[in-house]
């Protein structure tokens, strides 16, 4: 990373700005919001979910046509190219008589069908390279420094398409997005009994982080980029699973499972109106233990990213805090993610208290950026950006077709949409993400952020899936490259 903009980030944080932003109330100089300052949001609460796609399929994700869909919980997943085959109304994987594997892809309106041979790989997504899949078993090596060290939710996410009646006979609000324990994940699970679905290691932190590992995978404009992830994984089968695709996508998980822990669940069921109705079972996923290992990541990690679901609890505020504290005694930049509007209202205080003294970036798009603010639905995207800039240097808001802002020191950059032909907006902010990221990394001028993180959104928002693809990730790298050269972007 070029010190000059390392040392511009960590230099710009401030606890308090002078400044007019055009609401009477908000006029003079304020510190960042408290509970004596800034009333809890009294707007309603709004649901964004950029990280789940099981409209066209989720990222890493494999089908089994399963009687007992519940057991595969519990069930050993094998590493290799046969399928795994399981008979309608048995919990054991078939001998090598059945030729063929159901697996399931989903449009907006109907499920199909289609036969994966046994040379397939269940375990493979079309986002995946050769490449990719043969350094599965490789392991992590000596990493001197971390690029980017993603801090958050291990979710193994569970998809399928349902109609309106599966979701009335579970008493389930369509559209919603739900906590749920143990035994209202298992009743889920029975009611699915006999359904396709599809599994994948997902969360919007781990597709920045996929999408970001795939750009720096390559030595265009710089060096390879070294990706990690911590956060906490059961010592179960899903664990495993959601270890290996991300070692698969480069990106290294580094916690060690908990031991009798539970991998956390998102169930993600689609009406054929497209929309999604998670239901997450956080087990120890939500749970982040600050441990000398963690710290030992961090000493050495240029940029730490916190994911906001992370703030779900006590304890792990508690720890991502520490992390901050650690980081920025490390010279590290630390980033945030806003991660979803009813969570920052549940945790108003405790995302201030974290983006107001520690960060350096916080990721949003425009609706959780006003509820940041405290802002009413009525303020535009580019109010919030310039409010969130007098506390925090560098600020990226997404606002869908309209474009974007990059909020730097309170001045606004705006950024318009790179062009394309939208198939499925699902994962576009993830992929902004990892755009500001990748350019930090590669020196590209604050002005440009926002160019180079469009155009990768683009690429996404143009395709199935949420995660980057790695032949277009490969050839966005070599495109900024050139241009980074030319000072072109």
């Amino acid at each position: 990373m070029p010190i000059s903009l390392h040392t511009q980030i960590l230099n710009s944080t401030s606890s308090s700005a002078s400044f007019v932003i055009g609401l009477p109330q908000f006029s003079g100089t304020l510190c960042p919001p408290s509970n004596s300052r800034f009333p809890k949001p009294r707007f309603a609460v709004l649901f964004h979910h950029r990280n789940h796609d099981t409209k066209n399929g989720c990222n890493g994700q494999f089908g089994l046509c399963c009687s007992q869909t519940h057991h595969l919980m519990s069930r050993n997943f094998t590493h290799s190219s046969k399928p795994i085959i399981f008979r309608v109304g048995s919990t054991r994987p078939e001998a090598d008589s059945e030729p063929e594997v159901e697996v399931s892809t989903h449009s907006s309106s109907a499920s199909s069908s289609v036969s994966a041979s046994t040379g397939d790989d269940p375990f493979r997504d079309a986002s995946e390279s050769d490449s990719e899949v043969e350094e599965d078993d490789e392991g992590v090596g000596d990493v001197e420094r971390w690029d980017v060290l993603g801090l958050g939710q291990a979710m193994v996410d569970f998809s399928g398409v349902v109609d309106d009646e599966f979701l009335e006979s579970l008493g389930l609000d369509k559209g919603t997005r739900k906590l749920v324990n143990h035994e209202e994940r298992g009743k889920v699970l029975r009611a699915m009994d006999g359904c396709s679905y599809k599994a994948a290691a997902g969360g919007s932190l781990s597709n920045s982080l996929v999408a970001l590992a795939r750009l720096g995978s390559q030595p265009a404009g710089g060096p390879v980029l070294n990706v990690a992830m911590a956060g906490s994984i059961g010592s179960d089968p899903l664990g495993e699973f959601y270890r290996a695709k991300l070692r698969r996508a480069s990106v290294n998980f580094l916690s060690a499972p908990v031991k009798d822990g539970t991998t956390g669940t998102v169930i993600v069921l689609t009406t054929p109106d497209a929309q999604r109705t998670m239901l997450a079972y956080q087990g120890t996923s939500s749970t982040v233990n600050y441990d000398s290992g963690l710290s030992s990541l961090i000493s050495k990690t240029h940029i730490l990213v916190v994911e906001g679901y992370l703030f779900e609890l006590d304890d792990t505020i508690k720890a991502i805090t520490q992390a901050c504290k650690d980081a920025h005694s490390h010279g590290a930049i630390v980033a945030v993610t806003a991660s979803d509007v009813s969570c920052i209202e549940r945790h108003y205080d405790d995302y201030w208290e974290i983006i107001g003294n520690y960060a350096h970036i916080i990721f949003a798009n425009s609706d959780e950026a006003r509820a940041l603010c405290n802002f009413s639905s009525k303020e535009s995207a580019v109010s919030a950006t310039r409010y969130l800039g007098h506390f925090i240097p560098v600020v990226s808001v997404t606002d869908g077709p309209r474009g974007s802002f990059i909020g730097v020191k309170g001045e606004v950059i705006y950024v318009p949409p790179s062009p394309c032909v939208p198939v499925d907006t699902c994962g576009a902010g993830d992929a902004y993400a990892s755009g500001i990221l990748y350019g930090i990394l590669r020196g590209v001028d604050f002005k440009d952020l926002g160019t180079v993180a469009a155009r990768i959104a683009a690429v996404v928002v143009g395709q199935q899936g949420t995660r980057l693809r790695v032949e277009d990730a490969v050839e966005l790298a070599g495109s900024f490259a050139f241009h980074l050269q030319n000072s072109t972007i």
